[in-house]
Formats: structure tokens, C-alpha cells, sequence
């Protein structure tokens, strides 16, 4: 990659000298910004008057203080922290004195996206953007060692830095990068920018602190989204149609609009009725009191058990798109001395954010300004756009920040859409959009519904001669980026996570025969990325399989999966490293059982092990969980530790509590009482491995780990109780996690 210098360099915004550094023209929040409420770090703050921007990651103050800018979204995983790493490592600053802000997507398109794409998710964080942000920081490098061998009249050559400050090596002159600064502004960015060997890194790879800190959040002191306060501020509280797809037929707000507080019902798109007034709860209890008539529409007789029947015809349905065969399948499975299948069952999910969905927007007919908890500011920026009806220049957002977003706040902007139409309606004031825990329970774009059919063929040798493996269920892409469907002449390649013929999601087994394929069967419930995606469900249906056909080849679960996986070194070890750690060939202690799974998906290989056992018939208590995870270069291994054991929150609570069901039309699940997540008490000690070096790549880490939760324990309890579940959540089969 070379940073390209057109008119010296598109991507910097030249300023006014004042105070010994540049006035940057990045444009400032307004006024009512998140310090009017309070907080202790806002991460929007702009730069300041002193302060020199070098190049759009980076701008430097006088007092060697170095802001980087950052276009991805912080929502607790650390990907703030990671990249001001990989910034920190290339520039060689003082990593105690580094800040960081948020590019927001107005200033990028004015700057024709300098910053690139802004989306969080999909474990991207760190694998997207490594390399333009180390070249961006390389590049800084670069112009201070020039501007500092400029004022000495030296070869830059002779000039090294380390720990923001600049040596000449020969006559051991030193400066400060905050006293370059200006002049390293000036001069134009190198085109050719070399990076640093990774024998030679020193800040990559190491644990340190998160640079957001903890405190806040432990304390409450944090100000998240719902915090917001700004003067004049009214809040607003909505109800979207039950059945998706329904409409407001009438509605009557007259016993509502007298009611203290309030000073607005307005109706917001065709679907949704929403009410403003001074505080929260005086909007909410205002709109119990709305008299709403919905019409349905088409959607209001299905059911989850309609949709079941759906999805049972297609897995013996003849429409399928194949994406992953080699061989002759059907031939292996008609010459087989034995055939093993098995049939899953996995729910809608719903993100769940601890943050229920809220926005809050401004809109006059000259400017329409949010302040949005956005996975993506680009996406919340178009949705504003679109919303306002007013050009892009007029627009801009604010990334707050989100409690929680696992893929509910990237692609789907309702929220911020709903926010703007009702500021529309009362202009120049600011409006709060928060919903209930309710609204956002049962207006979520939910985890795909799906099921599969494994079939596999055996000779008399007892080796594995054909796997046919059927998904049938709803596509993501079909309702969110129809484009990339339609470009795959129907197909859905998300839907084959983790099973793929190769690349980052590829499937790590070899057989000599082998089809996966997935007949769509889309509903009119709305699909979402819920994090980890399509993996998830895949994990549970091919591992567990894979523990199925060890037993009818009466092979260990460990050697069986090695004698597939001898293309994939990397998943052999993650999968060694689990079994090592867990003690897979040593006899487990009186009543505990084992089981493991792996995967790749992400860019990343992992795996884990577990042991449990099981009273009464139904009472499963993980003692623990051993993770191994291989993700390439690691940043921050104490923040990886963090991530895998997070997901094994997340991987266990949809095995054994999670599901969204549907009646007439609409989610029954409305608050945590009846979509519940595991407990504190419940969560198992996690011990994880991290292997570096197994690839030279750039894997994620938030969401891999994920899948291979509940295949593991679903093994385990296999050999703890001789039943298989193959339906989840446990909870519809009376088994509860203790």
C-alpha cells in the first residue's frame, strides 16, 4: 500500500497557525455535545487550537500529547485500545500520553473518506484496518524525523525516534515531536511508507490497559446514549407494530396529550406511534394510554410452528444452492454399508442490548445533527440523510457511546431513522428516541431461524466415505443486501459460515465426498448479524456430527477429527491445544464428563473443551472451559483473554435459555423474564490459549470463539447423560444450566 500525495495530500486539512500549532479543520461538536453532559472522556472532542495535524490518524500538541483518530466503533470489545496500538507501535510515541478521538462520518465524506469504512463488526476491527492505519502512523514517522532533520540541516537518515522524541544520532541533538509538529504538517506525505518487521514490534503483542479505562463503567460514571442530555432536550418513547410488516390503522391520543408532560403524539411512518414529552416516563406512561389499531397485514397467522413446518419441508425439498461439494455424494451414501443422520433445530435470537435502541436528532430545514450509539456511522449518516431529506453536506452524526451492540446497531439504523422523523415533526428542538425494553424485544432484526440434516455414508471399514449436509432456513442477505443475493444467482454464501470451501469462514475437515447446501426458506420475521452469525448454529450441527460419526466409527472424538483435518495444521492445533489442556487422554474425575469442538471462522481457528456434570438428569454445572484460539498476530493478548471469555457468555446463554418464538405474528418474548441470559453463579472458569504465530495474518477475536461453546458442552453432555440434544435452547428439553 502507498499513501498517494495528490495536490501534496488530499487527506489534510491545513489550518491557521496559533500558539505554535494548527487550528484543525475537523470540524468542532456543537455546544450540547456529551460534556454538557458530564462526561469524563468524550472521544469526540476535536482537536484544539496548539494542536498540529501531521495526517488524518494524527495530530500532535505542543506537550507531546498525540491524539488518533479513530473511525471504528468502541462498544467494549477494545478495538479503541488495539488500534491506538498499532498507531503507537509505527509512530514510536509515548504510548502514556496517547489519546484518541472519533472521525465522524460527516468529516470523512467532506474528506472523501480518508478514514475509510467506519462499520464495527464481523471481528473486523483490528483485521480491516491494521494496515492503513500503520502505514498512516508510518507515515507520520516519517515527516517528524524530516521536519526534525530539516531544522538541523541533517540527513533524516541519521534521526531515529522512540517515545515521541527524536535523536540525531551522530551528535545526539534531541527534539520532541509536539516541537515538530507544525513544521512535519508542512512538509508532503511519503508515498512509499515501509513498515516494521514484526521481530522488531514492541507495543504489538503486549498486554496493556484499555485506553477508555474501566472506572467509569464500574462506577456508572460512563455516559452512554440514553445519558444524553442537552438544553431543551425533549424524550420521546414509540410503539412499531407488533407483526412485522403491519400498520397504524387509527389511532386516538386525546386521553394522552393531557396528561403532564407531554407535548407531542405524532405518528411516525405508517407503522409506529411515538410521544414526546419532558422525561422518559411521563412519554412511555402517555403512550400506554394511545389507543392504537394495528393492521396486520398478511403476517398476522404465523406462527413458530408454522415456520417450523417451513423449514421441515426443506431440508427433503429439491431447490437448494449448493456451495460447498466435491466428489459423488449421492453415490457414496447409496453404496454405504451404514448411513448416520441426525436433524437440528436452532431459534431466532435477539441482540439483547443491556442499552435498549435510542438516538437522539435535531433536524431544522438548513441542518439535521444526531447523536447515535452506532456500530457505523457511515450507515447512522445515510440513515440521517435519507430521514432529514436535506443534503449530505448538512448532515452530520455524533458515535456515542453503546451499551452493547453484537450487530444490532450496524446495518440497522430503524432507530436513528425514527428519531429523525419525529424531530422533523418538532423542528430545532432536540429529541431523545429511547425504546423499551419491550419495543426493543419485540422490534429486533433477530439471529436466522434454521435447521439441517446431517446424512453421512460409512463403508465396512468404518470410514467416512460422504457427508451431505442440508441447511434449510431464513437468509440475512436475502432481506439486508438483496444485491450481493442476487449476484450469487440466488444464493446466500453468509448462510455457510464456517463450512465454506475456503477462506476465512472455510470448513476444516476433509472428506472424500462431500455437498452442503441450504434451501431458503425466508419468514417475515427480520434477520440480523447476531455477532457471530451463521457460525454459530453451523458449529453445533458439524461438530456435534463429527462426535456422532466418531462413535459409529468407534474412533476417539480427538483422533477422529485429526484424521480429517490433516490440510488444516492450524485447526490440528487449536484442537491439540483444548485436548491438552482439558486432559482429554487422562481419566476425568468421578461424574465429569468431556467434550470439545473447533471451527474457523473470522479469519481465526479455535477451539474448546469442557467438563460438566449432570445431576438429576438435568442440572448441567460446567466446572470449566479450556479455549485455544489462533487468530494470526495477536495486539493485546490480555484483551483477547477478555474477548474469548465473553463469548462463552454469549455461546452458553443461547445454548441453554435463548430463543425468540412467534404467535400471530409476533414475538412473545418481551422482556428478560422469558428471553434470559446465564447468570454470574452459572458462568464457568475459563482458561484460555492463545497461539501466536501460527499464521501471518490478521484474525478476529469477538465472535469466533462463540460457536464452539455449545457444540462442546452439547458433546459432553452426550457422555455425561447417553442422550443427544439436537434442539436448542436446552431449556425446551427441561435441561437447565446450575
Amino acid at each position: 500500500m502507498t499513501l498517494q500525495n495528490s495536490s501534496r495530500r488530499d487527506f489534510i486539512i491545513k489550518g491557521t497557525v496559533l500558539g505554535g500549532g494548527l487550528m484543525l479543520g475537523i470540524g468542532a461538536l456543537p455546544e450540547n455535545a456529551l460534556a454538557q453532559a458530564g462526561a469524563q472522556y468524550d472521544p469526540n472532542t476535536p482537536t484544539t487550537a496548539g494542536d498540529a495535524e501531521v495526517n488524518a490518524w494524527v495530530s500532535i500538541r505542543p506537550d507531546d500529547t498525540v491524539y488518533i483518530r479513530i473511525a471504528r466503533s468502541e462498544m467494549g470489545q477494545g478495538t479503541r485500545t488495539g488500534l491506538a496500538q498499532l498507531v503507537t507501535e509505527e509512530l514510536e510515541c509515548n504510548w502514556k500520553k496517547v489519546k484518541t478521538q472519533s472521525a465522524t462520518p460527516g468529516q470523512s465524506l467532506a474528506r472523501k473518506r480518508v478514514w475509510g469504512e467506519h462499520g464495527t463488526g464481523g471481528s473486523r476491527g483490528i483485521r480491516i484496518s491494521e494496515d492503513y492505519v500503520r502505514r498512516g502512523a508510518a507515515a507520520v514517522r516519517i515527516m517528524l524525523l524530516q521536519a526534525a532533520a530539516n531544522q538541523w540541516n541533517v540527513p533524516a537518515s541519521e534521526c531515529v525516534a522512540a517515545n515521541s522524541v527524536i535523536t540525531h544520532t551522530p551528535s545526539g541533538r534531541k527534539t520532541t515531536f509536539g516541537k515538530v509538529s507544525v513544521a512535519a504538517s508542512q512538509l508532503p506525505v511519503p508515498t512509499e511508507v515501509p513498515l516494521k518487521d514484526p521481530k522488531e514490534w514492541k507495543l504489538i503483542g503486549k498486554s496493556v490497559n484499555r485506553i477508555d479505562g474501566v472506572s467509569d463503567k464500574v462506577t456508572g460514571r460512563q455516559i452512554y446514549a440514553i445519558d444524553l442530555k442537552m438544553p431543551g432536550m425533549l424524550v420521546a418513547n414509540i410503539k412499531e407494530s407488533p407483526v412485522f410488516g403491519g400498520k397504524v390503522k387509527s389511532y386516538d391520543a386525546a386521553k394522552a396529550q393531557s396528561m403532564k408532560g407531554v407535548k407531542k403524539v405524532v405518528q411516525v411512518g405508517d407503522s409506529a406511534v411515538a410521544v414526546v414529552a419532558d422525561t422518559f416516563w411521563q412519554a412511555k406512561t402517555a403512550l400506554d394510554q394511545v389507543n392504537i389499531v394495528w393492521d396486520n397485514g398478511a403476517n398476522g397467522d404465523v406462527s413458530s410452528a408454522s415456520i417450523k413446518k417451513m423449514l421441515e419441508d426443506g431440508l427433503n425439498a429439491d431447490d437448494a444452492f449448493v456451495h460447498n461439494t466435491n466428489g459423488d455424494v449421492k453415490s457414496a451414501l447409496s453404496n454405504a454399508s451404514k448411513k448416520v443422520e441426525a436433524t437440528y433445530f436452532y431459534p431466532f435470537l435477539n441482540h439483547a442490548t443491556l442499552e435498549p435502541q435510542t438516538a437522539t436528532a435535531k433536524w431544522t430545514p438548513d441542518s439535521c445533527e444526531a447523536w447515535v450509539p452506532t456500530q457505523d456511522g457511515e450507515a447512522s449518516l445515510a440513515a440521517v440523510i435519507a430521514a432529514s431529506g436535506l443534503p449530505a453536506e448538512k448532515c452530520n452524526v455524533y458515535k456515542v457511546n453503546l451499551g452493547g451492540g453484537f450487530g444490532r446497531r450496524g446495518a440497522f439504523q430503524d432507530y436513528t431513522t425514527q428519531a429523525v422523523n419525529i424531530a422533523k415533526q418538532m423542528p430545532g428542538t432536540p429529541i431523545k428516541l429511547i425504546w423499551t425494553r419491550e419495543e426493543d424485544m419485540t422490534q429486533g432484526r433477530y439471529h436466522p431461524v434454521m435447521m439441517c440434516k446431517m446424512t453421512a455414508a460409512i463403508d465396512d471399514k468404518k470410514n467416512v466415505t460422504g457427508l451431505n449436509m442440508r441447511l434449510s432456513g431464513q437468509s440475512i442477505l436475502a432481506t439486508v443486501r438483496p444485491a450481493v443475493v442476487a449476484a450469487n444467482k440466488g444464493k446466500d454464501p453468509l448462510a455457510f459460515q464456517g463450512v465454506e470451501p475456503t477462506g476465512e469462514h472455510g470448513i476444516t475437515y476433509s472428506f472424500p465426498n462431500l455437498t452442503i447446501d441450504h434451501a431458503m426458506r425466508n419468514t417475515h420475521v427480520p434477520p440480523g448479524f447476531w455477532r457471530g452469525v451463521n457460525v454459530n448454529q453451523n458449529a453445533i450441527f458439524i461438530e456435534t456430527f463429527m462426535d456422532e460419526l466418531a462413535e459409529a466409527t468407534g474412533m476417539d472424538a480427538v483422533e477422529f477429527r485429526r484424521k480429517h483435518m490433516k490440510d488444516f495444521p492450524r485447526a490440528v492445533a487449536v484442537l491439540n491445544a483444548v485436548a491438552d489442556g482439558i486432559g482429554w487422554t487422562k481419566p476425568a474425575a468421578p461424574g465429569v464428563y468431556r467434550g470439545l469442538a473447533q471451527m474457523r471462522s473470522f479469519g481465526s481457528y479455535v477451539a474448546a473443551a469442557c467438563e460438566l456434570s449432570v445431576k438429576n438428569g438435568n442440572e448441567v454445572k460446567i466446572h470449566r472451559i479450556v479455549a485455544a484460539t489462533d487468530p494470526g498476530y495477536v495486539v493485546n493478548p490480555a484483551q483477547v483473554n477478555r474477548q474469548v471469555s465473553g463469548s462463552f457468555v454469549y455461546g452458553l446463554s443461547a445454548l441453554f435459555e435463548e430463543e425468540i418464538t412467534i404467535e400471530k405474528g409476533a414475538v412473545v418474548q418481551k422482556n428478560f423474564d422469558t428471553f434470559n441470559s446465564i447468570r454470574l453463579s452459572q458462568m464457568p472458569k475459563v482458561e484460555t490459549i492463545i497461539i501466536q504465530g501460527g499464521g501471518k495474518d490478521w484474525g478476529g477475536v469477538g465472535e469466533p470463539t462463540i460457536a464452539v461453546a455449545a457444540p462442546a458442552v452439547l458433546n459432553a453432555i452426550y457422555r455425561a447423560t447417553g442422550k443427544r440434544y439436537r434442539t436448542v435452547p436446552l431449556k425446551n428439553s427441561g435441561i437447565k444450566l446450575v
